[in-house]
């Protein structure tokens, strides 16, 4: 860094939204040392080493997808993906991994897999004590609320919460089981923590939706897949039914959580055109679904974008509000001296089409791609060379051997 430069990095130019600090418009953006240093509407380039010429981009947070499964080193799941090869290509910057271990495993997913990552990765510890996927989910002999709760206690930088999933409530545990065993055990173990318990729940008629939403959760407790096709969202009008809004008011969170059998559009449209949104927009991306129907954080977002959810509210359910339900406040805004996870996005408009889980679709004019991400003010994804010289221009000795 030279003598005269204030900042190591300047992004220049760009339509900048920040929910945190009410920005919606022309803002440079300005980084020191990882850090968040400036939001001015001009700043000067002679202060900055290096300028990127944003002009025409979207600069926001870096997204935050708060339901994904990326402890690729556990065999023989075959559920997760590398983080690091689906993060940052979608402007995404934190992901938190959503049960995938459980408290046998954690260690050995924070060793092989958050310890490693560039990507930040948080995790809500499954109450079962095994994690996912088997058999053994559905048996209550192994929900242990203690050692779950012991696990995101001795990791509170990592652990978020706690997760519950995949219990069905049927054979072959029929006769040990009690049809809210696994959300009584998550409640239970969230209250030993004091962090949410984020529910994945399949209601049958002795544990309904509503009894679920209205009586079991707590507040600051997430469902996740509220579009799900199993949920009762809107009635036969097509309107949200009111004991939505009760559990919202009661501090019940609901997230997107897409997956590859989760999202319905016959669900999500008519609920948000009738003022039933998401609180958070999240993938739950995981080897079934990265090649469709989700892809990505940006394929998400792109379709609440085209269902009618205006794009500033569409960052902030994807930055801000997911922090904020993870309990990280430090994340998800560009206010000064905070870490510089930054995306940069560009907006296509043309004919697009995006296709829910029922394999149905909506056709859209407008799709978020990214341009470039920063995740703690190092440029770690930037394929059309924005921030490169070219090679004309660059240094005689520009790339060498390392040997």
């Amino acid at each position: 860094m030279s003598d005269t430069s204030r900042y190591d990095l300047l992004l220049k130019g760009g339509h900048t939204i920040c929910a945190k600090n009410g920005i919606d418009g022309r803002m440079d953006v300005a980084i020191h040392k990882g850090k968040i240093a400036a939001l001015e509407t001009d700043i000067d380039p002679s202060l900055a080493e290096k300028t990127v010429d944003v002009t025409g981009l979207y600069v926001t947070p870096g997204l935050i997808d708060i339901h994904v499964h990326v402890y690729h080193t556990r065999e023989p799941e075959g559920l997760s993906v590398m983080a690091d090869s689906h993060s940052f290509r979608s402007g995404v910057t934190t992901f938190v991994d959503t049960g995938t271990a459980g408290a046998r495993h954690f260690l050995h997913f924070k060793r092989t897999v958050i310890d490693l990552a560039k990507t930040r990765i948080f995790a809500f510890v499954n109450i079962v004590d095994q994690g996912m996927i088997g058999d053994f989910e559905q048996d209550p002999a192994n929900f242990d609320p203690e050692l779950c709760a012991g696990t995101v206690l001795a990791y509170p930088d990592i652990c978020v919460g706690v997760k519950t999933a995949h219990y069905w409530a049927r054979q072959p545990f029929d006769d040990i089981h009690t049809p809210w065993a696994a959300v009584d055990k998550g409640v239970e173990a969230s209250k030993l923590c004091g962090k949410p318990l984020m529910v994945d729940f399949w209601p049958r008629p002795e544990r309904t939706y509503p009894e679920l939403i209205l009586e079991k959760m707590q507040p600051g407790d997430i469902h996740t897949h509220v579009f799900a096709q199993q949920f009762p969202i809107v009635d036969e009008a097509g309107k949200p039914n009111d004991f939505l809004f009760k559990a919202r008011e009661r501090g019940v969170i609901f997230d997107l959580g897409h997956g590859a059998g989760s999202f319905w559009f016959r669900n999500a449209v008519p609920a948000m055109q009738n003022g039933f949104s998401p609180d958070s927009i999240s993938t739950d991306l995981h080897i079934r679904n990265v090649h469709g129907v989700v892809v990505d954080m940006l394929t998400t977002m792109n379709k609440i974008l085209n269902i009618g959810m205006p794009l500033a509210e569409v960052i902030y359910r994807s930055t801000l509000t997911p922090a904020q339900e993870i309990g990280h406040p430090e994340l998800g805004h560009l206010s000064v001296g905070a870490e510089a996870d930054v995306a940069v996005l560009r907006m296509q408009t043309g004919e697009f089409g995006f296709v829910d889980c029922g394999k149905a679709k909506i056709q859209g004019d407008r799709k978020l791609e990214c341009a470039m991400t920063l995740r703690a003010g190092e440029i770690v994804y930037d394929p059309d060379g924005m921030s490169v010289p070219l090679w004309q221009d660059a240094p005689p000795a520009y790339w060498t051997l390392p040997f």
